[in-house]
């Protein structure tokens, strides 16, 4: 299956696939953080939304 280059949202609202470069983009805006933040919460935190959340917020 191709990555379709249309997508804006991820497929999973739970998760954060930071290999997925529209993903990316939308979590950084969603959360307010750089991609470089972004990266550090979910290999420290895991891929869960709720857990990167939490894990931003302690370190804000």
């Amino acid at each position: 299956m191709s990555d379709d280059k249309t997508k804006r949202t991820p497929q999973d609202a739970a998760r954060i696939n930071v290999h997925e470069p529209y993903e990316v983009r939308y979590w950084t805006e969603a959360l307010g953080v750089t991609e470089d933040v972004l990266n550090e919460a979910v290999e420290r935190a895991g891929p869960d939304v709720e857990a990167v959340r939490k894990y931003i917020g302690s370190n804000s």
